[in-house]
């Protein structure tokens, strides 16, 4: 009996010395994941090409969010835009500035330590603008009187705005705390003031309008950088 005793205790010792391997391997290999948690503040690239490339726009746009919990984020943009149209029947200028304020929902799980995201978000906008009629074409039906072209400045201001955006965005980190991100924006115009004898043919931060809709479509292509506050 006591070969075989001196045996159990043998293979005991060694089973014992494989479960501790194993625990430390398994200690070893476990990687706790932190994501931050901060300030991301940035600027709409969008907009200072445009006002490169189309004629007659300037504007810029500041972007940020803060992130609040695993998902959510508090999100803010304030910008300013100003569009000249000078058309056959048409000139007019609309400039002013904008707030939208809202939330974004992350639905992307991303892999560990990374910070990436695709969000959807709502936001509330709020508009403050002028609206200035420079020139207008006078519309007959008389063959005899054609239609004249009137040079007739006028300023409307203290016009103002409001309106519901839903955005879909994706973000990616491209160097450490630095993000790129391109969104896409559906927007639905909640009240407005109109000038006398005119109407608001464009609206800072909503973007062009339309006749018989109270809907209005924008993008946004935007850099910014994560200040890191903490980590979980």
């Amino acid at each position: 009996m006591k070969p075989k005793h001196t045996l159990l205790y043998y293979i005991s010792l060694l089973l014992l010395g494989f479960y501790s391997q194993a625990q430390e391997i398994t200690s070893d290999t476990l990687v706790k994941a932190k994501s931050e948690y901060g300030l991301r503040i940035g600027a709409d690239l969008s907009k200072p090409l445009r006002s490169v490339l189309e004629n007659g726009y300037s504007g810029f746009e500041i972007v940020g969010d803060f992130r609040f919990s695993e998902r959510f984020y508090a999100a803010a943009e304030i910008g300013n835009e100003k569009k000249e149209r000078y058309e056959s029947n048409l000139n007019s200028i609309a400039s002013g500035s904008y707030v939208k304020l809202g939330a974004d929902f992350n639905a992307y799980r991303n892999w560990l330590n990374m910070q990436n995201a695709i969000n959807i978000g709502l936001r509330y906008g709020f508009s403050s603008f002028k609206q200035e009629l420079l020139a207008y074409g006078i519309y007959t039906t008389n063959q005899t009187y054609p239609g004249t072209f009137r040079v007739d400045p006028r300023e409307y201001t203290g016009l103002t705005a409001s309106w519901l955006e839903l955005q879909v965005a994706v973000k990616t980190e491209i160097l450490n705390n630095l993000y790129l991100s391109i969104n896409l924006q559906l927007k639905r115009k909640i009240s407005e003031t109109t000038p006398d004898n005119f109407d608001n043919l464009f609206i800072p931060g909503f973007n062009r309008t339309y006749d018989f809709s109270e809907f209005g479509a924008g993008y946004g292509y935007s850099l910014s950088y994560l200040i890191p506050i903490f980590k979980k």
